[in-house]
């Protein structure tokens, strides 16, 4: 009899001897192998693509945080612009969670440089206060925010790293910026053209706003679109992004019914529901890797089973009971299911590791807004594909498991 004190080391003992032994039948042997390899590359492949998936996600977050609010205060329809926005200014700060408030004013405008016209957003701001909202005058490429503070002689303006390139214009140089909205004439509304000094220089990462968007003095912005001392936008930031909906809510009932607070969220809906939907239909595709690996592991324990049954037949007449060759076969497609999954997992995070740090898959910039594809791999997630695969591979052995303990040792013995 096989002493009930160490039935689990019993089982375990047969079920490695069973996957290492030399068998007549290289069929199984080869078949165990592929089934480890498809457990290592349903997970490996699947951590990769989560990893992908967190890395765009969290890249396009970031840097579309570093140049924009977490709340927006925009007028419903568009009209002459926000007149009283300085009290306004005063009363949002007040809000809970507030961390950052910023009136800001925005056109578009025409660049006029050394190379060709090109079209931009121009954004005329108080630095002090978007400072405090935005990231990406923080740290210049060039220049400084000197000129933009106490303006000398030309107004100064800060261009995008990459509409810099397109127009030609390179520090201290001066830039003719041209707006459509212009002055009104005896002949109708005119384009009005203003010089401005190239004061700095800002590159956030995000291609669309590099190639897109210049700042000025809000003066010299509300100047260069005709327009009075008035705003477009208010902009709030915040402590905690999960409160961005809660905080809009409250900042709407101080701004009265002509304005509107939207979430940095409800701007970017679109891109982070196809990336949500993006990583639902990669789980579910390569998913599929996994279910094959699984199916690999059921032929094989099949096919073990019927090589074995003499050798079942000999244990069950020795004492062992059914429970332990059931659990003889289930160890067995355990240990090639937590075997392919640590190899998976090992190339997965050391893959993403490596891709993510020498930045080996790059991308067109005018087309995806990054310059390379971002790994970011979660060890959360890591533990959740594991933990499914483990769990796959177990369902594959219960068939097989439960065939072995339905042999008769006397009608399978009594032709040996």
């Amino acid at each position: 009899m096989v002493p009930d004190s160490m039935p689990a080391r019993f089982e375990f003992f047969v079920a490695r001897r069973y996957l290492r032994a030399k068998r007549k039948q290289v069929v199984i042997s080869v078949i165990t192998v592929i089934s480890v390899l498809g457990v290592a590359a349903g997970v490996m492949a699947l951590v990769v693509a989560l990893a992908i998936n967190n890395g765009f996600r969290n890249t396009l977050q970031k840097n579309l945080l570093g140049v924009s609010a977490h709340v927006n205060i925009l007028e419903k329809e568009p009209g002459y612009g926000i007149q009283n926005w300085r009290e306004l200014v005063e009363k949002l700060r007040t809000l809970p969670h507030v961390v950052g408030v910023a009136p800001t004013l925005f056109g578009a405008v025409g660049i006029a440089g050394a190379g060709p016209f090109e079209g931009a957003n121009l954004k005329g701001i108080d630095v002090t206060s978007e400072l405090s909202i935005s990231d990406t005058l923080r740290q210049l490429k060039q220049g400084s925010l000197d000129r933009l503070r106490s303006p000398a002689g030309l107004p100064g303006i800060i261009l995008g790293s990459r509409l810099a390139q397109k127009t030609g214009m390179t520090l201290n140089s001066t830039v003719g910026i041209i707006s459509p909205q212009g002055e009104l004439t005896p002949f109708g509304p005119q384009p009005s053209r203003r010089n401005f000094k190239v004061a700095g220089i800002f590159e956030s990462g995000f291609y669309d706003i590099d190639a897109n968007w210049a700042y000025t003095s809000m003066k010299a912005a509300q100047e260069t679109l005709s327009l009075d001392d008035v705003v477009n936008a208010i902009e709030l930031k915040i402590d905690d992004l999960n409160r961005a909906s809660e905080v809009a809510a409250a900042a709407e009932k101080l701004v009265g019914p002509k304005l509107a607070a939207t979430t940095w969220m409800e701007q970017n809906r679109q891109l982070l529901s196809a990336l949500t939907m993006e990583k639902k239909v990669t789980v579910i595709t390569i998913g599929l890797i996994e279910l094959v690996a699984a199916l690999n592991i059921l032929i094989t324990l099949v096919m073990m089973v019927m090589e074995k049954y003499r050798d079942i037949a000999v244990l069950i007449s020795m004492g062992a009971r059914r429970e332990q060759i059931r659990n003889i076969f289930l160890f067995e497609g355990l240990i090639i299911g937590v075997v392919g999954t640590a190899i998976g997992l090992a190339a997965g995070y050391a893959v993403c590791y490596f891709a993510d740090k020498y930045r080996w898959v790059r991308l067109d910039e005018q087309i995806y807004a990054l310059s390379f594809v971002p790994f970011e791999p979660r060890l959360m997630e890591g533990i959740g594909v594991a933990v499914a695969a483990v769990f796959v591979s177990f369902l594959a052995t219960l068939y097989p498991a439960r065939n072995a303990t339905r042999i008769a040792p006397a009608e399978v013995l009594r032709y040996e």
